[in-house]
Order: C-alpha cells, then sequence, then structure tokens
C-alpha cells in the first residue's frame, strides 16, 4: 500500500473522520466489513469444494471425508497439493518472516496485517484442504476476514484499537458466515481474535457477523453448522460425568498440540528441502485415506455420519487415530491450515468413544452418544482453539438446546481451566511460543514493545571520566545539580554509575578517582529493550537508574525506575480506556 493510496483526499478524509469520530459510523464500518467477509466466506468455501470435486469426482452435496472409499489414482491429489506449496515456499523463500495471521496481528501489531500475508495464509489454507490435507479452511476465513477489515482500517487511519477490534469483527464475521451461526462468530472474535469482551466491541462484532451470515445465506453459501438433538434426558450426574470428559478432552487437546509441534521440529531437522516436505506428507497421507477417507480434509462429511450414526466402538477408535495421525503429518509436512474443525470431529469422536467404554461397565445408567459427542466436540475444541463461549453457543445454535449447552458449558470450562492451568496456550498460541514469541492470547502486548529503552531513555545525561577526583567531582557536581553521574571512559565506553550523594557523604581522601564510588558497572539497556524487560532488568538489579548504552558500550541516555514505570501505568491506563471505549 503506497502513500498515495493512504493519502486523504475528498471524500475518503471525511469517511476517516467519521469513523474515528462517530460510533454509529464504526458500527456501519463493521457492517461492511462483515458484507466482504461474508462474501469472502463464500467464495473460499465455494472455490475449495468445486476443487475437491473437481480431484476427488464428488456429487454436488458430497463432501470428502464423508466419502466410503476414494480411488487410489485419485488420491495423488495429495502429493500434487504438496507439489504446489512446495512451489509457493520458493517463491516466497526469501522472506525474512513469517506471515501475520490475525490473532499474532491484534497481540503484537495493533491489528496491521499485510496484504500480502492475508493472500499467502489464505492461498496456502485453500490449496491444502482443497487437495484433501487433514487440515480446516478456517484459518483461511478468519484470515480472509481479518485481513481485508485490517486493510480497509489501515486506509482509514483508524486508532489501535478500533483496528484491532475491527479485524476481530472481520475474524469473526468470517467463521460466523461459514458456520452460519453469528452468536458463535462473534465470540470467536471477543474469545480469540481480540482476546476481550468490552461494551465498545460488542455491537461491531454483531453487527459484523449478522451481516456476513446473512450475506452467506443470501449467496447460498452452505453452511458448516452441525445438526443434531440433545437426548433430554440430562441429570445432575451428567454434570459430573460430562465434566470429566472436558479433562480427559483437554489432556488430549494438549497431546494433540504437542505431537504436532515435535512433528513440526522432526522434519525440520532432517536434510529434505523446505519445498518437498509437503510432498512427502501427501505421499504419508495416501495410505492413511486409502483405510479411511474420513480422515481426509476437515472432517464435515464424516461429522455429519458420525454423530447419530452408531457405528462400533472399534470403527469410532480407528478413525480418532487415523485423523490424529493426518492431521499431525499434514501440519508436520507444511500443509497450511488449522485444527478448528478437525477438533471439533475428534471431540465428537473421543464423546462417543467414551460413552460406548462407559456402557461396558455393568449396571451404569448409559450415556447418550449424540450427547457425549456434542460434549466432546466442543470440550476438545477448547482444548485447541480456545474460547468456552465460542464453542458452547456453537452447540446452542446447532442444537438449540439449552440443557444440552449447560452441560457443554461446564465440560468447556473444565476443559479450558486444566489447559491453561497445564499447557497454557491455544494451538495458534502455542505454534508462535515456539517462535520465541511469548503470546498467551489476543490480548494487545504490541504497545509494550514499541516502547522501548530508545523511545524512553533521557539524552545527554551527566557524565564524568572515572579518574576524576573526588574533589573536583564535588565542585562539578554540586548537591542538587544531580542525583546521579555516569562514568565514561576515554574511549566513550560505559564504566559504571557514580550516585551523588555518595560522593559527598565519603570522608576519604579528596584526590581518590571517583571510580572508587561506583556501581551497576555491568548493568545496562540495550536501546531496543521493551518495557517489560526494562522492568525486569530494574527488579533484578535494585537499581534506581540505568544507562542505556549501545552494542559497542557507548552511553546513549539514562532511564529511571520511578519515570518507566509511571509511563507504564499511563499505557495500561490508555489502553483500558480504548478498550472500554472511554474518552
Amino acid at each position: 500500500m503506497n502513500d498515495r493510496f493512504l493519502r486523504p483526499t475528498g471524500l475518503v478524509s471525511v469517511a476517516r473522520r467519521l469513523f474515528r469520530s462517530s460510533e454509529a459510523g464504526f458500527i456501519f464500518l463493521s457492517v461492511g466489513v462483515g458484507i466482504a467477509a461474508g462474501l469472502l466466506a463464500a467464495v473460499l468455501g465455494g472455490v475449495t469444494h468445486v476443487l475437491q470435486s473437481t480431484l476427488y469426482h464428488l456429487n454436488a452435496d458430497a463432501r470428502l471425508s464423508g466419502l466410503a472409499t476414494i480411488s487410489p489414482m485419485r488420491l495423488l491429489a495429495l502429493p500434487l497439493g504438496g507439489l504446489l506449496l512446495g512451489a509457493i515456499v520458493l517463491l516466497v523463500r526469501n522472506r525474512k518472516r513469517t506471515a501475520i495471521d490475525v490473532v499474532e496481528a491484534n497481540a503484537l501489531h495493533g491489528g496491521r496485517i499485510p496484504f500480502r500475508d492475508t493472500l499467502l495464509v489464505s492461498g496456502q489454507t485453500l490449496i491444502s484442504n482443497g487437495f484433501g490435507a487433514s487440515v480446516g479452511l478456517e484459518a483461511a476465513y478468519a484470515q480472509a476476514g481479518g485481513g481485508v477489515a485490517s486493510l480497509i482500517g489501515q486506509w482509514l487511519n483508524l486508532r489501535r484499537n478500533d483496528l484491532r477490534v475491527l479485524v476481530g469483527a472481520g475474524a469473526g464475521a468470517a467463521i460466523g458466515a461459514a458456520f452460519g451461526a453469528p452468536l458463535t462468530g462473534a465470540f470467536y472474535a471477543f474469545e480469540i481474535v481480540i482476546g476481550a469482551y468490552t461494551p465498545a466491541s460488542i455491537a461491531p462484532v454483531v453487527a459484523a457477523t449478522l451481516a456476513a451470515v446473512i450475506t452467506a445465506r443470501t449467496l447460498g453459501a452452505t453452511p458448516y453448522l452441525i445438526a443434531a438433538t440433545s437426548s433430554q434426558n440430562l441429570a445432575t450426574v451428567d454434570y459430573l460425568l460430562y465434566a470429566v470428559l472436558g479433562l480427559i478432552a483437554a489432556m488430549i487437546g494438549i497431546a494433540l498440540m504437542r505431537l504436532v509441534s515435535l512433528a513440526e521440529a522432526g522434519v525440520r531437522r532432517t536434510s529434505l528441502p523446505e519445498w518437498s516436505r509437503p510432498v512427502l506428507g501427501g505421499l504419508i497421507l495416501i495410505p492413511i485415506a486409502m483405510i479411511s477417507p474420513h480422515a481426509l480434509s476437515a472432517g464435515h462429511g464424516a461429522l455429519h455420519l458420525t454423530i447419530g450414526g452408531e457405528l462400533a466402538l472399534g470403527a469410532l477408535t480407528l478413525i480418532f487415530v487415523l485423523k490424529c495421525l493426518a492431521s499431525i503429518a499434514s501440519l508436520g509436512f507444511g500443509f497450511r491450515g488449522g485444527l478448528f474443525f478437525a477438533s471439533l470431529f475428534l471431540g465428537a469422536l473421543l464423546g462417543q468413544i467414551l460413552a460406548g467404554l462407559w456402557a461396558l461397565i455393568p449396571g451404569v445408567i448409559p450415556l447418550s452418544p449424540v450427547d457425549a459427542a456434542l460434549v466432546g466436540m466442543a470440550a476438545l475444541a477448547v482444548a485447541v482453539v480456545g474460547g468456552p463461549m465460542t464453542m458452547s453457543l456453537l452447540v446452542l445454535e446447532a442444537t438449540h438446546d439449552f440443557a444440552i449447552t449447560a452441560v457443554v458449558l461446564t465440560a468447556t470450562l473444565c476443559s479450558s481451566a486444566l489447559v491453561r492451568e497445564r499447557f497454557g496456550y491455544s494451538f495458534s498460541t502455542w505454534r508462535l511460543h515456539l517462535r520465541g514469541e511469548v503470546i498467551r492470547s489476543a490480548r494487545d502486548i504490541g504497545w509494550m514493545r514499541s516502547l522501548t529503552a530508545r523511545k524512553m531513555m533521557r539524552t545527554a545525561p551527566a557524565t564524568a571520566l572515572p579518574t576524576l577526583s573526588m574533589a573536583a567531582f564535588r565542585q562539578q557536581f554540586p548537591l542538587g545539580s544531580t542525583s546521579r553521574v555516569l562514568l565514561q571512559d576515554a574511549a566513550g565506553h560505559y564504566a559504571g554509575l557514580v550516585p551523588t550523594a555518595a560522593v559527598f557523604a565519603d570522608t576519604g581522601e579528596g584526590d581518590r578517582p571517583i571510580a572508587d564510588l561506583s556501581i551497576l558497572k555491568g548493568v545496562t539497556l540495550s536501546p531496543d529493550s521493551s518495557i517489560g524487560s526494562i522492568m525486569e532488568c530494574f527488579d533484578e538489579s535494585g537499581a534506581d537508574d540505568l544507562a542505556v548504552v549501545d552494542a559497542e558500550g557507548r552511553i546513549l541516555g539514562m532511564l529511571t525506575e520511578k519515570y518507566v514505570r509511571k509511563r507504564y501505568a499511563d499505557e495500561i491506563d490508555r489502553s483500558q480506556r480504548d478498550l472500554y471505549g472511554e474518552d
């Protein structure tokens, strides 16, 4: 995006002022973003279905994962898709960073997503899912919706928090359109993309998701919403049993995320060129798909077949294992996508498996396989994706049953609590953690990184040579002139810090060098240190003042702990006011 495109002129300048200053105008803008997200979701879903129909010879209403068998020749589409991804890897091999997704954008970059990153993530996910790899298309939906929202918001020069809300609204709107579930999309935005639920964000996000769902329905898009009916025979003991199911789902979710990361790390340690890894991954998927095509794609068709399908316990277990292996192989070998719908499918299988095992115990009241599938579906999805309210509302919009939703909420809260306690990440933040980031949610911490020592330091602090005598120091820096002096040797390097009061309190010989009283010789700040690491350095050193030096040890400035903590408190207060829409 060049400066000419961003330059405000005429009506564009008026629009920018309107959307920045008017809450009603911002809601209207969110509706426009929702319409765009709904359109993109319909297009992405349609293109993917056409691609799968062409490659696997599907009927108009059929889903790839719902097929009973697939010809081995058609399964060659899997390595072919890997080859296309390898070609993309070669095209972007000179990029110095990985593409920014919506969660990373909102957490670190104030909602700013480069348009190239949106195209790259959406395109790679579309190819991966379209050619049958065991990944979900939801990453493309969220990236496309959030990416177009970010593009519009940057063009309108929105404030940081407004841009973050708009990106969340766009991503949630696309998810809502894909599932035909506006409440699910709204809480996906709140819990997963924005990282907070506040009065200022409710109206824009809900308006966007409603507009997206209406747009997708108008275009005739087929939603992913799961049609199921609960048993209506829920007792108090069911809450306890399904709470245990939530805990089991949490442990399996953690294991699944760790196995994916181990597979990725193992593949990276091999001598395979990066472009060839998806091809090998596609070849590995072929024998899995020959055993059961239910392991392919995201699993929409297989989920509809297995919920209430009264499959044998052995068949459910086999499909569960194969789907886990297929997802690990797909993501580990370089296919792009998420585990959103895969975790829903795996959770539904897990619930039915546990219901089947429970029924083997003599004398117990059997659990409804459909209820167990719905609870397991939400609980495992929460463990992997996050968002207990998001997944609970997905079940509510699927069943229109508040009784089962209450049980689902119990299980999802148990699952979420255990994952936070024992793991601390969702799948998206876990992968960012493996890259060295400290993100645990989409909560905005990017402003902390922008507050560096270089931006906050006081330049031109008082300095002196370490060889300066005590008497000369007292004459040059009388009491009250400065509270501390930085020592700088003849080569211009930092050599410690001397408190002025300590020099005047010293009763020794006046011709002694002030270097004798210097402190903090080995404790300095880098100009690029963020405010978080700066406060940690103050805490560890117990210092009141620290020098900021460059890589060669030359003094650039100085920071005081009092100023840093005041600046941090001011920024926290400002971000809270922005979050809640206060002036």
